[in-house]
């Protein structure tokens, strides 16, 4: 990590070995094993209910363990006390005391552990600087805007010093403009100071901004841990196929004849999938590698329901012969009706196969 004040970098990893979270008889958090670089910028990310904020705080030490050990920097803290962790978090709400100043804000948690003022100033301005609040250190919370007030909440966490950072839901308050404003400066500070960064968010669209690594969970289990491309590229099932990705992957009931599939009782060349030759599957196709059929090309049949014109691109959205809905992600010049019915193919390279339990068949 980056120390404020000092040149010193030092990275610290964080792993996660069989964690279990049980509250009462439910079991949230089921059998979390994972392993987080030094410097590392990773997104736990998933629907509400996954278990992705819960864990968060098992590594912030604000909830214990059931079971299982959490390492951080080489060191067993899973019985810890937070403040001796090494981390410090950024919520989704502020929580700035309206009657201090900026400055007063950031450095309050070096003035209770009894710093010295000229070390708590030096990191006050060290931070305020690298957050762009220079200007800003003298007023409340109140004279500032959502970004400005969530720049000062990372800023007493920078100013500890800490091992971790971690973020929970940080930008969920701010407004579209705002979020894009503010992801941009998180992905600045990471590339600036260096420090492993842990983020929890349901937002995909952050997720894939932002991350080294991303980690999809689902009802308190990992489903699948990656970069961004290879979880868009190559997802392990239907549901991490459907997560990752805005908008997302088609699916369409095929079977599977050979080298070739039927959809909608059209037949077209199909995806290789080496440990299955024949049989019913769930076709995944990314709306962009869906395209409108050349003269004399295998084809299935696509009806428009909605356009969608974006400036640089054209979404369409429709069914396809068997009804299932579809959307098509094309360049700016096709322009369809509702009510149309297009012709549509996929190169069988983009093709992804599912079986019935919904698992990538390879």
């Amino acid at each position: 990590m980056n120390r404020i004040g000092d040149n010193a970098t030092v990275t610290a990893g964080l792993s996660l070995k069989r964690v279990h979270k049980s509250f009462g008889s439910i079991e949230v958090l089921k059998d979390i094993n994972l392993n987080i670089k030094g410097g590392e910028f990773v997104v736990f990310v998933g629907p509400s209910g996954c278990g992705k904020s819960t864990l968060l705080r098992l590594i912030a030490g604000l909830e214990e363990v059931t079971a299982g050990e959490i390492i951080i920097s080489g060191r067993d803290v899973t019985d810890t006390d937070p403040s001796r962790r090494g981390i410090a978090m950024v919520f989704q709400s502020y929580a700035l005391y309206p009657h201090m100043s900026v400055a007063e804000n950031m450095g309050f948690s070096l003035k209770v552990a009894r710093r010295p003022k000229d070390e708590l100033r030096r990191k006050v301005e060290k931070a305020a600087g690298t957050l762009r609040l220079t200007d800003y250190l003298d007023r409340r919370p109140g004279q500032l805007s959502g970004g400005q007030r969530q720049r000062v909440a990372i800023g007493r966490a920078i100013v500890r010093d800490p091992d971790v950072f971690l973020f929970d839901e940080p930008l969920s308050n701010l407004d579209a403009e705002l979020r894009v404003e503010m992801r941009i400066e998180i992905a600045r500070l990471h590339r600036e100071l260096g420090n492993t960064m842990v983020y929890v968010t349901h937002d995909q669209t952050e997720a894939m901004t932002l991350a080294d690594k991303i980690v999809v969970l689902r009802a308190g289990r990992i489903e699948q841990v990656g970069t961004r491309e290879e979880l868009y590229d190559d997802p392990d099932n239907i549901f991490v196929a459907g997560f990752i990705g805005s908008p997302k992957m088609n699916f369409f009931s095929a079977r599977l004849d050979g080298g070739e599939i039927e959809i909608g009782g059209h037949r077209l060349p199909g995806p290789a999938v080496k440990t299955l030759s024949k049989g019913e599957i769930t076709l995944g196709v990314r709306p962009e590698h869906l395209r409108l059929a050349e003269k004399g090309e295998p084809f299935f049949p696509f009806r428009v329901k909605f356009a969608e014109f974006l400036g640089g691109a054209t979404y369409l959205y429709g069914d396809v012969g068997d009804g299932a809905l579809c959307t098509i992600a094309s360049d700016r010049k096709t322009q369809a009706k509702a009510g149309t019915e297009l012709r549509v193919m996929a190169d069988p390279k983009f093709m992804t196969a599912f079986d019935d339990k919904g698992v990538r068949v390879r």
